[in-house]
């Protein structure tokens, strides 16, 4: 970049910041929020406190940034409400996603570490887990809420409790009233806050981590909204046609159960004896820009099965009669069987493209991850205070936002990969 380049970069970056941590109480604050976001979107390999400030030349105060994040008296929720505010308009979101991912840990110093199983990995691993809620459309998206996972191990009140690590809670600041709640619940009430914000909340996407919880799904069915979700193979459902019937009594002993005549099947069954035959091709969009020479982008194609089903499960019980909702399965001409599922309440009438599309769409959040990540140093920071880790992962997520909303000045028409 040119200086006069650098400058207008800088002026952005100083209206972004005023207008973000305009909820800031004090001037002290405003000012090593703007600070720290500089530091964060400045070129280096780490983007934790003491390397950013040796990078940020008159304004690398260390102790002073430090206590910015880790010890500052500042409410993460009212940022990331500016900052929902401020993106929605710029998304201009077909989606709200939920995600989660891992920060690795070494040591156990960290709040609320432990090992647990992480899809950063694949597997259980030593590591703290946050849960994320995007924005999020075709063009672009924004993280606009986090909340970090407290396992048992870290729960006083639950039987799985660690004496040790219940000990560590006083000097993580860990408030007294956290305790261990589920990933989805965290999700539910994320997605309230955000609504409670204005934010407007079209189709709630997620994986099959929170589509196979019943809760989850019932959760978003009690508030009035759309949804597809990820579900694991192994799910089971019932044929839409199917209805439960109940047995003649016998006049005595309690009155029988309602219960559909078929026993319920997994959804890959109920796809594969659909027949293959089914299975219609959708292109969701266009991907990476084509390399060597060639002009153009690849086109991201594959093959659908859309089902009408009825959901079953423990959790559902067999007296329940759900309504018809939509099984969407991958099936490419090349697999010998679908692998890969989602379940949707959007109306019967929805297009296949359309359900595709926002299945589809859960990707954005792989790419905001890599780019805080690698960019912005989202897992630099060490996180051992409660409010440190909020602290950070919301400045991170407006280092973000200022990035896509870079990109989306200088390059109004570009598509990027999903």
């Amino acid at each position: 970049m040119t200086p006069g380049e650098l400058d207008e970069v800088r002026c952005r970056l100083d209206s972004f910041a005023a207008d973000v941590l305009e909820p800031f109480p004090r001037a002290d604050q405003r000012h090593w929020g703007g600070v720290y976001l500089r530091g964060l979107l400045l070129e280096g390999k780490r983007k934790s406190v003491e390397p950013m400030a040796a990078r940020l030349g008159g304004d690398g105060n260390r102790q002073a940034l430090a206590h910015f994040i880790t010890s500052s008296p500042w409410d993460s929720a009212h940022v990331r409400a500016r900052l929902a505010r401020k993106m929605q308009p710029v998304v201009e979101p077909t989606a709200v996603i939920v995600g989660d991912m891992g920060f690795l840990k070494y040591g156990d110093a960290s709040a609320c570490v432990s090992r647990q199983y992480t899809g950063t990995t694949g597997k259980v691993t030593n590591c703290q887990v946050g849960v994320s809620l995007h924005l999020a459309s075709v063009r672009s998206s924004a993280v606009v809420n986090w909340r970090l996972f407290l396992p048992r191990s870290w729960d006083p009140a639950s039987p799985q409790a660690d004496p040790a690590k219940v000990a560590r809670r006083a000097r993580c600041g860990i408030p007294a009233d956290v305790g261990h709640v589920e990933k989805w619940q965290l999700a539910l009430d994320m997605v309230d806050e955000i609504r409670s914000w204005g934010i407007d909340v079209p189709v709630v996407v997620a994986d099959a981590g929170y589509g196979h919880a019943a809760a989850f799904r019932f959760g978003l069915e009690e508030r009035g909204l759309s949804y597809l979700v990820g579900l694991p193979k192994t799910a089971t459902a019932h044929p839409a046609a199917a209805r439960p019937q109940t047995p003649m009594c016998g006049g005595c002993g309690r009155n029988p159960v309602a219960a559909c005549s078929d026993r319920p099947q997994t959804v890959q069954r109920l796809v594969i004896d659909s027949g293959r035959k089914t299975a219609r091709p959708v292109q969701w969009r266009e991907g990476f820009r084509l390399g060597t020479g060639r002009i153009g982008f690849k086109h991201m194609y594959s093959r659908f099965v859309p089902l009408r089903i009825r959901p079953a499960g423990p959790e559902i019980g067999e007296a329940v009669e759900m309504p018809a909702h939509w099984l969407l399965a991958e099936w490419p001409s090349d697999e010998p069987a679908p692998f890969q599922f989602w379940l949707s309440n959007l109306p019967e009438s929805t297009p296949l493209t359309t359900l595709v599309r926002l299945a589809k769409l859960h990707r954005r959040i792989e790419h905001d991850y890599r780019e805080m990540k690698q960019a912005l140093g989202l897992t630099d920071f060490e996180g051992r205070t409660w409010n440190g880790w909020h602290h950070h992962v919301t400045l991170v997520a407006a280092a973000h936002a200022f990035r896509t909303l870079q990109h989306i000045s200088c390059c109004p028409e570009e598509k990027t990969p999903a």
